[in-house]
């Protein structure tokens, strides 16, 4: 490397420095991002009188909110391209961005509701304006043809998933030791690690992201003003196809933040045999979200290493076969999924081994290197250099709607609840429960002790038989003769009388239910109301009902996503046509500069 180079120009392990730079931006934000997101589901579906309380909103519920939530922070990645291509450019649109989550995260860190969806309000704008601008600009460190550029987006890529893996360990272990909202506020931290990380490397991206259209008249009249060519034109077609791609994909990826997270949480038996600390006896849920990232530090370059070893023995490696293989190898990581639901469901209140969980993030992590960089550097290579930002934009913002798509299926997963509440006195309930330790804080410390969670006001939960007799519904202890009808009442008990005697249940082959009691969240925080035992709320699914539904989501995806994938190779020969040879000029290693995007 030659001395007398510019910072811009200077390179280090065969690319230039402001790759790293990016790098570490990137990471620092998806540290923030996927800390927040793993507890998202988590914090929403805990009760709001648990003890560390959090919505206390249903599962299906929880899913919806977390599939809008994700929807809406890449769907603004448009105009968070616009912005940057009609007004600030890709680096000054990348600062506000890092702003706006360094603010939105830190308001996350407050234990209220308002704030709480300010916080996610201003989380949705900043990656909006980040997320689209700081790719595009990794595209712009490299000329057009540059070999290197899809190794680029790989590295880029392990910096995405290096903060995705710290924030999946440290923020789930810490909002598990310590709470919630110390969990956000590690989240909102890491952001301002990558805020002072992009403004210091500002040297190394000089001519990178800059506002095109204050550029030169001769510029402005060949880049931003001529109308699109013929070739230009279809490339767009391309990548509008590809597009749907990533709305597939995405759709069963995200299964990963909500119902995978929540079957986790759940299904999953996530102790471990250690005595201490509490979060390695059993490993929060929050924690397993790692896995996906930690998958791809180990494998990213290694699947790198293979589509460039596939390329030079003259074999298929172009974007759109490595996005549809991609697709196939996540769809088939839902098997596991079908095996950890065969486990749980193959005993009364059973628990799937983690070793499905691995297995499955494993698949999916494989697919996704093969699809998701390649999907940032095709983009980079077909888009008009006009539409750079927003082409990047609607890329993310397909990628939202994949996330919404995955909401809705993940909410197709949980059955509605069977509600009703508690009407027999509080010592009539102790008999059905056992006692829990209670830290208390005292004067000089702090001290263990053991009470029914009726008297404290907490949530308490009874494992029932439940089978139809004489057109009523018989719900009795889980291994026991005790009958607990006495203790509720049910709403709607017809519909699900007439759900028992359709589904074969009986007195000799009953179905299941963890009755889960919890205290109505205003009047536990009357002080007069405390430990009285009244005001308690019941639900509860049918377990052999949700563990079918389950299975059976579990089994639709990985059908159509396979399915998808062979179908897309089937079509590839015509849809690489109109990419015009896009990718069929590779320059082995020449010093990266200028940012076109797509040949003329």
């Amino acid at each position: 490397m030659s001395a007398t180079l510019q910072p811009h120009q200077k390179e280090l392990f065969g690319h230039p420095v402001g790759l790293y730079i990016l790098f570490f931006t990137e990471m620092w934000e998806r540290f923030s991002y996927y800390g927040m997101r793993g507890l998202l589901v988590l914090y929403i579906a805990t009760s709001a009188t648990a003890s560390d309380p959090g919505f206390g909103w249903t599962t299906k519920d929880a899913i919806w909110l977390y599939g809008w939530y994700t929807m809406l922070v890449y769907v603004m990645s448009i105009p968070g391209g616009v912005i940057a291509d009609k007004w600030l450019g890709q680096k000054k649109t990348v600062m506000l961005g890092g702003v706006l989550l360094c603010l939105g995260h830190g308001i996350l860190a407050i234990p209220s509701k308002t704030a709480f969806f300010t916080g996610l309000a201003l989380v949705i704008l900043g990656v909006g304006c980040l997320k689209p601008n700081i790719s595009t600009m990794v595209g712009g460190l490299y000329k057009q043809g540059d070999i290197r550029r899809d190794k680029g987006f790989t590295i880029f890529y392990i910096g995405i998933n290096l903060g995705a893996f710290l924030a999946g360990i440290i923020v789930g272990i810490v909002a598990s030791e310590y709470g919630w909202h110390y969990g956000f506020g590690l989240a909102g931290i890491g952001m301002l690690l990558g805020q002072i990380v992009f403004v210091w490397g500002q040297k190394y991206l000089v001519g990178v992201g800059d506002f095109i259209g204050k550029a030169s008249e001769s510029t402005s009249d060949s880049v931003v003003n001529r109308a699109l060519t013929k070739i230009e034109k279809d490339r767009v077609v391309v990548l509008l196809i590809s597009f749907l791609i990533v709305i597939v994909f995405w759709g069963a990826f995200e299964q990963a933040g909500g119902l995978m997270n929540l079957y986790t949480d759940i299904k999953v038996n996530r102790t471990t045999g250690f005595e201490s600390p509490d979060w390695l006896r059993e490993i929060p849920a929050a924690v397993f979200q790692s896995l996906n990232s930690g998958y791809i530090i180990v494998f990213g370059t290694t699947i790198a290493g293979f589509w460039v070893w596939m390329y030079r023995k003259g074999k298929e490696t172009s974007s759109l076969f490595k996005m549809a293989v991609g697709t196939i190898i996540m769809g088939l990581g839902f098997v596991f999924m079908m095996f950890a639901s065969k486990e749980a469901s193959s005993e009364t209140f059973g628990k799937a081994a983690m070793y499905w969980v691995f297995l499955a993030y494993l698949f999916h992590t494989i697919g996704e290197l093969c699809s998701s960089p390649v999907a940032l550097s095709f983009i980079t290579k077909l888009a008009p250099v006009k539409y750079a930002s927003i082409m990047m934009g609607v890329y993310f913002a397909c990628t939202g709607f994949g996330n919404k798509l995955a909401g809705s299926i993940g909410e197709l997963s949980q059955l509605e609840p069977y509600e009703g509440k508690l009407v027999s006195t509080k010592e009539v309930v102790y008999p059905f429960t056992e006692k829990n330790e209670y830290e208390v804080k005292k004067e000089g410390g702090k001290s263990i002790e053991k009470d029914y969670a009726i008297n404290r006001d907490k949530n308490f939960e009874i494992k029932a038989s439940v089978y139809p007799e004489a057109g009523k519904v018989v719900f009795k202890g889980y291994n026991k003769e005790n009958n607990l009808n006495s203790l509720f009442t049910i709403n709607e008990e017809n519909k699900l009388v007439n759900k028992l005697v359709e589904s074969g249940a009986s007195k000799e082959s009953p179905y299941h239910a963890k009755l889960l009691f919890e205290k109505d969240e205003e009047k536990a925080k009357i002080e007069e109301n405390k430990g009285d035992g009244k005001d308690y709320q019941l639900s509860f699914v049918l377990e052999e009902e949700q563990n079918a539904q389950e299975y059976r989501i579990f089994f639709g995806i990985t059908i159509f996503t396979v399915a998808f994938g062979l179908l897309l190779i089937v079509f590839l020969k015509k849809l690489k046509k109109l990419t015009h040879g896009a990718e069929d000029f590779n320059l082995e290693t020449k010093e990266a500069e200028g940012f076109e995007l797509a040949e003329e």
